[in-house]
């Protein structure tokens, strides 16, 4: 994973680098930040190559923010933020800004991961849910075979019986989901089976690049 940071602001960024690079990357950074800081797992692609030649002063456009990943202004209802991994960058953001300047907000974040290794903000998103208690983390694994790590805690993928074992009534909150394109339409699918109206889930995929 690599950080880089830019400037200031929120949501969704276009990153640019000269006139072949260009993508669209998400902040993990808060409003009180003085710097932009974004997350990237770092693959073998023509762009992240590209990242990796970057020395600090390097020169980059940067557009936005787009995107409409931010917490609703209905305090009654819940937040439920569904991410699968690196996908938790926007829930990294809104959940560090939410107990600072919102701790009274009802927040339940699922994460999803093949292992804890995989897993950006692991150690510090469980600290976050002991400092407030309004925030409920639940992380889980799907690929434990390959860990050296011991867990204690949830296992496998994110699903209806997992949702409603923390959540009870799956009809009253807002959902975000965040991650990986075939996760994105997996949560989608779960929540409007379950009942859940799409008014009511707001989503940002993760295409990779």
């Amino acid at each position: 994973m690599l950080l880089i940071s830019c400037q200031t602001g929120r949501k969704e960024w276009a990153f640019t680098y000269g006139y072949t690079h260009y993508a669209h990357v998400h902040i993990v950074s808060t409003p009180d930040d003085v710097n932009i800081t974004w997350a990237t797992r770092m693959r073998d692609t023509a762009f992240k190559r590209m990242m990796k030649t970057l020395s600090v002063g390097t020169e980059v456009q940067i557009e936005g923010p787009y995107g409409d990943m931010t917490l609703h202004n209905n305090a009654v209802r819940a937040a439920v933020f569904l991410a699968g991994g690196i996908g938790i960058t926007p829930f990294h953001s809104m959940v560090v800004d939410a107990t600072k300047h919102l701790p009274e907000r009802n927040i339940f974040l699922f994460y999803s991961n093949r292992r804890p290794e995989d897993a950006p903000y692991l150690d510090e998103l469980a600290s976050l849910a002991v400092e407030n208690p309004n925030f409920t983390f639940t992380p889980t694994m799907t690929d434990l075979k390959k860990s050296k790590k011991e867990w204690k805690g949830e296992q496998g993928y994110i699903n209806k019986d997992m949702l409603l074992k923390y959540l009870g009534d799956l009809s009253g909150p807002i959902y975000y989901i965040a991650g990986p394109m075939a996760l994105v339409a997996a949560m989608r699918k779960t929540l409007n089976d379950a009942g859940v109206n799409d008014d009511d889930i707001c989503t940002e995929e993760f295409p990779g690049y």
